[in-house]
């Protein structure tokens, strides 16, 4: 258990042992650059901010799926050893059993972003972003989410309405910035 005192005997021993050692650093790692990060810091907002250029759509989407994803997820998206991505199933309370991509996910953004980072399972990020394009279209489609044979590209895509954006329930929601409007959150 940490006391006052306790803590307070750590931050002068941290102090001294800056002040012993010129405050010199053990010399582990290395510097990183703003072109290593670049690759990493591929996160899409709500907003749309942070989507790469280029558009989408199902039928591009359903060639992909069928070649990346139906091994895992079904040939119909009803899922298998992967989870089901095409489904008008409602939800049931809490039961993860229950959870689709309609009835779950706030965001369509959400759908490309964890595409693109985290799929195939078993490679992450090996998922192109005109990949990661059409595959969110076609997943979208297939839930009735957006029109058949539409196009989505990073202005339309932030537009979709999730039926399940009013409803999310966050695992910490006392971490929650105040809500804003999305366009807000983008820095608009």
């Amino acid at each position: 258990m940490c006391t006052p005192r306790g803590f307070l005997f750590a931050a002068i021993y941290v102090v001294a042992a800056q002040s012993a050692f010129g405050g010199q650093t053990p010399g582990l790692g290395q510097p990183i650059s703003e072109a290593d990060i670049a690759p990493w810091a591929i996160t899409v907002f709500p907003s749309g901010r942070g989507l790469p250029p280029g558009s989408g759509t199902a039928a591009e989407g359903a060639k992909v799926y069928e070649i990346k994803c139906a091994a895992c997820h079904g040939d119909a998206g009803q899922g298998g050893l992967g989870p089901v991505l095409i489904s008008d199933r409602k939800r049931q309370g809490i039961d993860e059993s229950t959870v689709t991509i309609p009835n779950y996910w706030p965001y369509a953004t959400t759908v490309y972003d964890y595409v693109r980072r985290a799929m195939p399972w078993q490679s992450p990020r090996s998922t192109s972003d005109q990949e990661a394009w059409d595959l969110t279209a076609f997943i979208l489609e297939k839930n009735h989410l957006i029109p058949p044979n539409s196009t989505i590209d990073a202005r339309s895509l932030p537009l979709v309405k999730m039926p399940n954006r009013d409803g999310f329930i966050p695992a910490f929601p006392k971490l929650l910035p105040a809500k804003r409007p999305v366009a807000d959150q983008a820095g608009h």
